[in-house]
C-alpha cells in the first residue's frame, strides 16, 4: 500500500479534529470576552463575574451552581434587591420593558418548555445576555439575543425595582 493511501485516515482525522478546534474557539471567544460587555450595572458586572459558574438545577449559589432563576436572583440579591425564586413568579412580580428599550440589568424571558417565562437571564448589551442555561451546556454563559432558538422562544423582558 503506497504511503499516501496510508496517510489519508490520518489527514482526514486531523482535518476533523482542526475544524473541532477552530469551532470550539469561536464559540469559547464569544462567551469569555467579560471585559467588552463591561457596563455600568454593578448586576451585570457582577453577572459577569460568575461566568463559567456550574448550573445546578435547583441551587442558587457560586459554591453549589446555579439554575437560571437562581442565579439571577443571587446576583440582585447581592444589590439588596430581593427577588421572587421562580422565573414565572418574576416575570409575574416585574413591570415589563419594551423590547426597544431593554437595558443593562433588565431580565429576559423565554419559553423553553411550553410555559411563558419558564427560563430568565440578564441583558448585559449588545443583544447579549447572561444566564444558566441547562445540564446541557452545564454552566453560566453569555448568548445572543440574535440567535435563532433564543428569538424563537424570547417572551419579553422585565425591568428588577
Amino acid at each position: 500500500m503506497p504511503l499516501s493511501d496510508k496517510l489519508t485516515p490520518f489527514i482526514r482525522l486531523s482535518a476533523v479534529i482542526s475544524i473541532l478546534l477552530l469551532t470550539g474557539c469561536v464559540s469559547t471567544s464569544e462567551t469569555n470576552l467579560i471585559e467588552s460587555f463591561q457596563t455600568t450595572s454593578p448586576a451585570v458586572n457582577y453577572a459577569l463575574s460568575l461566568q463559567g459558574a456550574p448550573y445546578i438545577y435547583g441551587q442558587s449559589s457560586p459554591e453549589k451552581g446555579f439554575d437560571c432563576s437562581g442565579f439571577v436572583k443571587h446576583v440582585y440579591e447581592i444589590q439588596g434587591i430581593h427577588l421572587p425564586r421562580t422565573s414565572f413568579d418574576m416575570a409575574q412580580a416585574l413591570p415589563s420593558v419594551d423590547e426597544n428599550d431593554i437595558h443593562p440589568g433588565d431580565l429576559v424571558f423565554f419559553d423553553t418548555d411550553g410555559h411563558a417565562y419558564s427560563h430568565v437571564g440578564i441583558y448585559v448589551n449588545r443583544d447579549k445576555f447572561i444566564h444558566a442555561p441547562s445540564r446541557h451546556t452545564g454552566k453560566v454563559l453569555i448568548s445572543s439575543l440574535k440567535n435563532d432558538y433564543w428569538q424563537r422562544h424570547y417572551t419579553g423582558a422585565r425591568r428588577p425595582r
